[in-house]
C-alpha cells in the first residue's frame, strides 16, 4: 500500500491523464511510476528529448538567419531586381522549415 498526496490541480491533471489512457487513476500512477523507474529506458528517453529540443532550437535559428536573407531578397525583387541567391535562399528557406518541422514531429510523436 502506498499513499499519494496530490494538490486538486495535480489531481485533476492525472485524473484527466487517466481518463485519456482508459484506465484508474490508481493505475495510471503506478504504471507511470513502473515506466519512470526503468532507468535506462527514462535516461535514454530524456537525452533524445534533449537532442530533439536542441535540434529544434538550432533550426529555429537557423530560420530566423534564413528569414533575414529572405526579406533582403523580397527588398530586392519589390526594387525591381532579380537577385541571383534569390533560388538559393528559397532552397534554404524549404531547408530551414523541413529541419523545424521534422524535429516537431519527433518530439510530438514521444509524447
Amino acid at each position: 500500500m502506498c499513499s499519494v498526496r496530490l494538490n486538486d490541480e495535480e489531481k485533476n491533471q492525472l485524473a484527466a491523464a487517466a481518463s485519456a489512457a482508459r484506465t484508474s487513476l490508481p493505475a495510471f500512477l503506478a504504471r507511470s511510476g513502473l515506466a519512470a523507474a526503468d532507468l535506462d529506458a527514462t535516461v535514454a528517453a530524456i537525452a533524445g528529448r534533449r537532442e530533439l529540443v536542441s535540434e529544434l532550437f538550432a533550426a529555429r535559428r537557423h530560420l530566423g538567419y534564413v528569414g533575414n536573407n529572405l526579406n533582403q531578397v523580397a527588398s530586392a525583387l519589390n526594387s525591381g531586381a532579380w537577385p541571383a541567391e534569390l533560388d538559393a535562399v528559397i532552397a534554404a528557406t524549404e531547408s530551414a522549415v523541413k529541419r523545424v518541422q521534422d524535429a516537431a514531429d519527433q518530439l510530438l510523436a514521444q509524447n
